[in-house]
Parts: C-alpha cells; structure tokens; sequence
C-alpha cells in the first residue's frame, strides 16, 4: 500500500510503498476512502524540514541546549549522530481520515466490518488505528464530508472550552479551515459571531455561515469593530484561530473582550502578552489541546480505557460523535471548504508547493483496493547466500534499532536480510537507509524464513519474552536487547522453553548487556587480572528524570526503570566480580515513581557492591560513573569516555575521542561466535541469573 511521508531534515514529501498492517488488539483496521489536508498544520511541519540547520535552531531553543549538553558528555560525533537521525526519522502525514473498517481488533465493540468511519488515520490507503481514536459516520454524511471530523473536533474543543450560551457574542480572529468551522459550531450555539481575516475570499465564506465578518486592511480597526458590534461593552470572548509569528493578536484579543471575557487560542502566534490587558478585566485565557480530553493519554487511546461520561462528559471520541451529529443535521457544511480534490498519486505534488497554496481544505482520494496480504515489501535485491553466515531478521524498528543497533550488525558484516514493524513506516525507512531486503509488518516471515539463522529483538519489554520463545522454537540464534523479560513467569517459560527445544543449546542467544564489552570496561577487567583482592564497586547513574507517562515508566509495558535500565548495572556488577550474585537488597526514595533507588549487592566470593540509580540529579554530572576499590587502588570511569587508575603502576588515566558503551564490540562478538561456532558471549546461566535478580528486587 502506498502512504504519504516527511523528511524532517530536508522537508520533502514523497509517496512510498509499506506493507499493509496487522490489525491490533483494541484497534480498527480501515481502508481509506478521503484524507482531509489540514494546510496550517502540515505547512508548518513542511516549512521546518525544508528549513536549514540554523533556523531549526532557533526554532527549537530548548533541544539546542540538549545538544550542547550532550556534547559535552558524550563528545562531538555520537551527538551529531544522534540529532542526525532524529531528523532522519520520516514522519507520517495526515491526521483526519474518513474510511471503511477491514478488521476489528481483539476486545473491540460496537463495531463491524464494513462500517464507515472517520478516525485520526493518516495519509495511508490502509490505517490501525485505536478505537477511541474512531467514530461511525452517519448514513447521510459523506465519506467527503467525514473526512473533516478530525480537524472539526479540534474547533469543537476550542468552543468547549468558551463555554458559549445562547446569545453571547464572539470574535473569531483567523478565518482559515479550523476558524470558518468555529464559526459554525458557534452559531449552532446560537451565539453572534464576529469574524476577521486578512484575506476578503475567507471573509465572503465567514458571511456565508452567517458571522459579521471584515477583511483587515492597513484602514481596519479591528479592536473598536467589534466592540462596537458587542454593544460597545466587549464580546464575551475571543477564538484565535489564526497562524502567525505577530503578536498582534493575543494583544488585540484582550481588548475585544469585556470584563471576565474569555481568550481561547486554537492557532500558533505570538505569546508576548500583556499583563495589564488581562489583569484590569480578569481575561481568561487558556490553549486548547487538540481533539479533547483524552488527547496524548496513553491509558485512554490505546489501552481502551475510556473516561467516566458522569465526569469527563466529552472525550475526544465523544467530540467526534458530537462533530458527525451536527454535519448530520445539516449544521456543519464542509462542501465549501474544500479548495481542490487531489489523488493519492499527485499529492506529493500538492505538498510541494504548500508553501504558495492558498485555498482552505485539500481532500486526498484514495484508490478502490487494496491486497490486504501484502505485509511484505521488497526493498532490496537478495545477496548470494552462504554458509555459515550470520543472516539476520529484526523483529522492531525503533530509533536504538536505527541508532545503534543494525549499523552496529552491518559494521560485524552480517547480512541484514529483514525488518518488521507494526505499522512498516520505520521497518521501510531503516531498510532502504542500511540496505536491508524486506520490510514487513507481520514478524512471523521473519521466524518462518529458512535464510534468516538469526532474530534480533528491539521491540517495547513486555514483548520480549513473547518473541524469544517464538524465536527459540523456530530454531533461531537470538539477540534480544534488555530487559530479557519483565516477570517471573516470563522468565520461567524462557527457561523451560529453552531447555525443552531440541538443539537449542547449539544456538546463540544473548541479551543487549553492551556495557560488558565497552573498551574501558575491558581495561578494567585487564587491571583487576592483577589483583586478588576482592572488589568494592559503587555505579552511579544520573538517568534524569522521565514523564510517569513514558511507556517505559508502565509497569505493564516497560515494567519500570530498575527492569529496563538498571538490569544493565546488575550484569556489569556480575561481570566484574567474576562470582554469583548471592544477596541483593533495594531502596527506593519514592514507592510512588520508583524511580530513584539504591541497590545493595554481594556477590559468592565477597565482592560488594551499590547501584546508586538517581533521577533527581544535575545534566551536568556524569550520567554514568563506575569506581572500583580493590587491592589498594582505585579506577573511576565516567560516561564510558573516561579512566582514570590511582595507586595503580603504569596507568593513571585513558580517555577516548568519544564515548564508546560498546555496542558495536558486543554485536562483533555475537556475530562471530555464530559464524565460527564458538559459545555464546554471555554464559545463558549469567544472563538467568542477572533476569531473575533484577525482577525479584523490581516485586520489592
């Protein structure tokens, strides 16, 4: 199937082939029909790619000073790697999308195949997308007219939150695509509307709808224009729909208003307000979000948990059900907000001359089929086989999968034959970047192809054990980044699975404990060789903190950060020890965030040890620092850039040109233990022992 995608870096459009989707638990599967372009949004997002290095910059102040800090821990090249892929990244366009469902997810209700819907798909033939995120489209609305429902909602929103009654006066400052709309949900309300806009076509439709509508010019007065019309005591509030750098809006807003008026901002401008204008009046002012409650929560849009109707009487979902009522009954009109139908063939074309379009609301056609099988897509010619060659299937495609690790594969000279990802965006954007054959949205022609000896597992952790054990009986070497599992039983059916598989044992599987095999971490294991003494290592992490709302912080998902990162510590304190872990305590700061603990470790032959794993620290302490007591000396590394020996003869310090947490050896090692035979880099006792340690202390 064919979809619409953005470089953020050069800002260009282009139509590429992914394969078709699976359909998720909780999702709907929808084959699109029309695609509305909202032109405000998606110029923007066209404007900063084609932009240069500068003007993203200071568009971006914030992620600037990112950089700069991590340039100073990390060093010159991993930074600029890191913001190069960022930008790297294709971005999927469109987000209000009308169709027909193809396949209901597991656990979906109220929903059958066939139903016309509109949901926040996409520019894509073929959309999964949550069933929150979905409306049924009425029988006497249009797949036209419903591909406006998205867009729609967020003017609805904004409304919302103006709290409007019958009667009241309102100005619509920007009458583009979202204000025309807010002007028509404002006069269902059967409120009198006042509307201004730069442009005399825009004002002529505002007129249409039914608003007192100007054009502004050098001569217009905005502010005493509708004051006048508000009987000369303020509208009773302000919709700002507009898109500008100026600050002349939320300036003007103010002074339309009448004593505790209302500003509601909808639009992108300028944020320079002033205090005196708001304060003498008591001027509400609040930013609507998007499509309504239930926006950007995780919970709500793709774990299906709906909010109570008795407390949050409008969810985004409801808004889009509110939206199809009104264009049902004939009280939102979208027939002459559309400046031009385009086909999904031609739309790149559309994009790239967004930046002169004038007009309101472009719709994309779709074509009428699609082979809904095709969950494969060849990108690349197949290299001649060989013996013995590591051939290896990526089962993820996530920003470490395109970061770190399948250069780090391509580098140990692997072949890169294929990648899975559920929606097959970034499974296609990392295989045409690193050359890779296939790109598939189904994982099981990964584990059901014969060339592939080899699966390597990124996806999020609650996946992992799930993709191990299928990998384990298909027979298959496997790499699976950490946490190796998330719960006991997790781990219990890894262990049974992997014992009960006929040859397994000749197999290679390790899990992602790169800190292992970083240069400086072999340098220490150089100079403890020539000590017996036993060993007292303190690791400091200072993580930062993360959003609770960061999948990784779910219990059920990323299982926590002691699970996901603090695991790769427990290996390294194994490693280093050389000796069993045999006690482990730890002590969390905060049971509520969990995410600032110590952990308490000893190992078989005496050897202690604490993970001090803080997110309450300063960016500009090292985020990973390692000492090592023992025998008389000390060694200290920071940031797996820098070491440093005290007491110890002929060596005082090496620092890298950059940081090196020793992906790439890892990858080498693995990769060649397959091709020449050898065991496994990591014992499969260490990395059991490392996985049940880390989720015994996690259930603490």
């Amino acid at each position: 199937m064919k979809q619409l995608i953005q470089s953020l870096k050069t800002g260009e459009v282009e139509l590429v082939e992914i394969p078709v989707p699976e359909v998720k638990p909780g999702h709907l599967l929808i084959k699109s029909s029309r695609s509305a372009v909202s032109l405000g949004t998606e110029r923007m997002l066209v404007e900063f790619g084609k932009a240069g290095w500068v003007k993203k910059a200071r568009q971006q102040p914030d992620k600037v000073k990112q950089v700069l800090q991590k340039i100073r821990t990390d060093g010159i090249g991993p930074t600029v790697r890191s913001v190069s892929n960022k930008l790297n990244q294709p971005i999927a366009l469109g987000y209000s999308n009308a169709g027909t469902v193809l396949e209901v997810g597991r656990g979906v209700t109220g929903y059958e195949v066939g139903d016309r819907v509109l949901s926040n798909g996409r520019h894509t033939e073929v959309v999964c997308i949550p069933e929150h995120l979905c409306a049924r489209v009425p029988d006497n609305v249009s797949d036209e007219t419903a591909a406006f429902g998205v867009v729609c909602s967020i003017a609805l929103q904004g409304v919302r939150l103006a709290e409007p009654t019958l009667g009241e006066t309102f100005v619509v400052l920007g009458l583009g695509l979202i204000g025309l709309l807010v002007v028509q949900i404002l006069q269902a309300n059967g409120c009198q509307v006042i509307g201004f806009d730069f442009d005399p076509a825009k004002v002529v439709l505002a007129r249409d709808f039914g608003a007192d509508a100007y054009a502004i010019n050098d001569n217009t007065e905005i502010v005493s224009v509708a004051n006048d019309i508000a009987d000369g005591s303020g509208a009773d509030g302000v919709l700002i729909c507009a898109a500008t750098g100026s600050n002349a809006p939320i300036e003007q807003a103010p002074k339309m208003c009448r004593k505790r008026g209302r500003v509601i901002l909808l639009g992108v401008v300028g944020l320079q307000l002033s205090r005196a204008d708001f304060y003498e009046k008591e001027i509400t002012f609040q930013v609507s979000c998007s499509y309504g409650p239930g926006r950007y929560d995780d919970r709500y849009e793709n774990k299906g948990l709906d909010y109570p109707i008795g407390f949050v009487r409008w969810t985004e979902q409801r808004n889009f059900q509110a939206v199809l009522q009104l264009m049902a009954k004939g009280l939102l009109q979208t027939e002459k907000l559309i400046t031009r139908r385009i086909p999904l063939e031609k739309a790149p074309q559309l994009y790239a001359g967004l930046a002169r379009e004038a007009g309101l609301g472009f719709l994309i056609e779709y074509p009428g089929s699609v082979d809904l099988h095709q969950k494969s897509v060849v990108l690349n010619s197949h290299a001649a086989p060989s013996p013995n060659k590591c051939v290896v299937g990526f089962i993820g495609a996530g920003a470490f999968t395109g970061r770190t690790l399948i250069p780090a594969f391509a580098k140990s000279g692997a072949r890169l034959k294929s990648i899975a990802s559920a929606a097959g965006t970034s499974g296609n954007h990392l295989g045409n970047k690193f050359n890779l054959e296939v790109s598939t949205t189904d994982y099981k022609v990964i584990l059901d192809d014969p060339e592939i000896n080899t699966v390597a597992i990124t996806t999020r952790h609650n996946t992992h054990a799930r993709f191990v054990i299928e990998a384990f009986k298909a027979g298959k070497h496997v790499f699976v980044e950490k946490p190796l599992c998330i719960a006991s039983e997790e781990l219990s059916k890894i262990i049974e699975t992997y014992s009960a598989v006929r040859n397994l044992r000749s197999r290679i599987f390790m899990v992602g404990f790169n800190r292992r095999f970083s240069p400086l971490t072999d340098k220490i294991v150089q100079l403890l060789k020539t000590q017996n003494g036993l060993k007292a290592m303190i690791f400091s992490v200072n993580a930062g903190a993360i959003h609770s709302d960061h999948w990784t912080q779910d219990p059920e998902v990323g299982g926590g950060r002691l699970i996901g990162e603090a695991c790769h510590y427990l290996d390294l304190f194994r490693y280093l020890a050389s000796s069993a872990i045999a006690e482990s305590h730890v002590l969390y700061s905060s049971a509520k965030t969990r995410d600032t603990f110590t952990i308490q470790l000893a190992s078989k032959d005496g050897s202690i040890g604490t993970i001090n794993y803080f997110a309450n620290g300063h960016k500009g302490f090292p985020k990973d620092r390692v000492e090592i007591f023992c025998g008389g000396k000390v060694l200290q590394m920071d940031n797996f850039r820098r070491l440093r020996g005290f007491g110890w003869k002929g060596f005082k310090k090496t620092i890298l040109r950059q940081q090196d947490k020793g992906h790439v050896a890892e990858i080498i090692s693995f990769v060649s233990a397959i091709e020449e035979g050898r065991d496994s880099p990591i014992p499969f006792e260490e990395i059991m022992e490392v996985a049940e340690t880390t989720i015994r202390l996690n259930n603490r």
